[in-house]
């Protein structure tokens, strides 16, 4: 069936601007976050210089000093800000950031909407809309963290970032234009195989972003940059929670790609490259989630482990479709 030009530079100008808006979003969380720091900071010497004031007057025993006797105004208030009450600029920007992501999400959408119309297809068949796909499904599964649990918005940059750069690499060095797919991709199963595929991949970032940061968090001393992100325990809990989700699906987009193979290849594994790095990738978060439940690996251990994962995803995406050859070399670039 011939390709949709019009629907395909519309798709192409809808996805550019989705790029733009998320970077917009991500500079707000920066904003965001470096405001939140500062309060942060403001927040911690307001407690030292309020116990050391109690210390100079012989504070009798027994007195507990807490960080609510602390001035509310130094507290509360940044840098510039006004006493007046309202919104604070960390909100502001929170709040912007946020409404920014949605709108790039539903640009993205029908990004993604507009291509499949455009080659009338299933738009998952090559690098360019793949990566695409992977990073709709991460910013997603953003939302979704986000609606459940808002304390986690300071995150929002460290998110976007990686959103950023894979889809600017898809853009850029990886972009082809739409066109019909080759023979062995026209099945049903491409719809099956990879969404399921594209959506546990997007999962999976967000909860590798979340475990960087635990660890990050865990082993810091504390102060400076790692003032605004949320607890460690929180961060751990949240990548754990979004595996325990993802790993299913990617399970049965394992199994779905391996009764894939039999109807097109006549055997459901033959270790090509491709099958045996996801194969890998499955071990290493089935290891994870078992960790998790066993004692002396439930937190920094585990973590590592769910770092190591999104690491071995990555090199599946990338190295394995782009350097080595095998039955699964459908990249699109030449």
């Amino acid at each position: 069936m011939p390709v949709n030009e019009t629907l395909a530079i519309y798709s192409d100008y809808a996805f550019h601007s989705a790029v733009g808006i998320y970077l917009l979003a991500m500079l707000l969380h920066l904003g965001e976050y470096a405001r939140v720091r500062a309060q942060a900071v403001l927040a911690r010497e307001a407690v030292l210089a309020r116990e050391a004031v109690l210390a100079r007057e012989a504070v009798p025993a027994g007195v507990v000093v807490d960080s609510a006797d602390a001035p509310a105004e130094s507290v509360s208030r940044g840098p510039g800000e006004p006493v007046s009450p309202g919104r604070s600029w960390p909100e502001r920007f929170g709040r912007m950031a946020v409404a920014l992501t949605i709108l790039g999400g539903l640009v993205h959408v029908a990004s993604v909407v507009i291509r499949g119309f455009a080659v009338a297809r299933w738009p998952w068949g090559n690098m360019y809309e793949f990566i695409s796909a992977v990073c709709l499904m991460a910013v997603l599964t953003w939302l979704y963290v986000l609606r459940r649990n808002p304390g986690m918005r300071p995150l929002g940059a460290f998110v976007l970032l990686p959103v950023e750069v894979l889809l600017f690499l898809a853009g850029s060095a990886l972009y082809v234009k739409a066109a019909p797919v080759v023979p062995a991709l026209q099945s049903y199963w491409l719809t099956i195989h990879v969404t399921a595929v594209s959506l546990a991949s997007g999962l999976l970032m967000v909860a590798g972003v979340a475990s960087v940061l635990f660890l990050v968090r865990r082993h810091s001393r504390g102060g400076g940059f790692l003032d605004a992100l949320p607890a460690a325990e929180t961060l751990d809990r949240a990548a754990y929670r979004v595996t325990i989700f993802a790993f299913p699906l990617y399970t049965f987009a394992v199994i779905a790609g391996a009764i894939w193979a039999e109807a097109a290849w006549g055997r459901f594994w033959g270790w090509d490259p491709k099958e045996t790095v996801a194969f890998i990738v499955w071990v290493v978060y089935a290891c994870y989630l078992h960790a998790r439940a066993t004692a002396g690996w439930r937190t920094g251990g585990a973590a590592w482990i769910n770092v190591v994962g999104l690491i071995a995803m990555l090199f599946n995406l990338f190295f394995i479709n782009l350097v080595t050859t095998g039955l699964h070399s459908y990249a699109g670039v030449g």
